[in-house]
């Protein structure tokens, strides 16, 4: 029974805030990010139609972009986002970028989304809704 403990306690799942010591509740996303803007599942759409040289960036771990993803992203989690990473990915400080990772509650994005800005970009975007909106929706995922 310990060991199934600890097995639980070291399994990785969402980040939890601590009060006290304890871990209450799944962490939700920043409504807002200083110089990015926000944009919906529909206002995405409209950016890729309007915008010819937008990246879209998937910022979720390879095990959550195995369950599907928006055409044409590419995978660079939020883990391995860096000047350096997103410089290979954007040769240039003014190109168009979005971010995206499951939903709300994943700190992915706005995580690589905040990388973005403090690395000089300055058309960030970020889609908050994530997959969870995507689908919700009920627009395409690539499997």
């Amino acid at each position: 029974m310990l060991a199934l403990a600890g097995w639980l306690l070291a399994a990785p799942g969402p980040a939890l805030p601590e009060i006290d010591g304890l871990q209450t509740s799944p962490v939700v996303s920043p409504e807002q990010i200083s110089g990015v803007r926000r944009v919906d599942a529909e206002g995405l759409l409209d950016l890729v139609a309007q915008i010819d040289d937008l990246t879209l960036i998937d910022a979720r771990i390879e095990s959550d972009r195995k369950n599907g993803y928006i055409e044409n992203s590419i995978s660079l989690p939020d883990i391995r986002t860096d000047c350096e990473s997103l410089a290979r990915q954007l040769p240039s400080l003014d190109q168009p970028v979005a971010f995206y990772c499951n939903g709300p509650r994943c700190g992915r994005s706005a995580t690589s989304a905040k990388a973005a800005v403090q690395c000089g970009y300055h058309q960030v975007y970020w889609f908050r809704g994530g997959i969870e909106e995507w689908t919700e929706k009920q627009y395409p995922l690539v499997r």
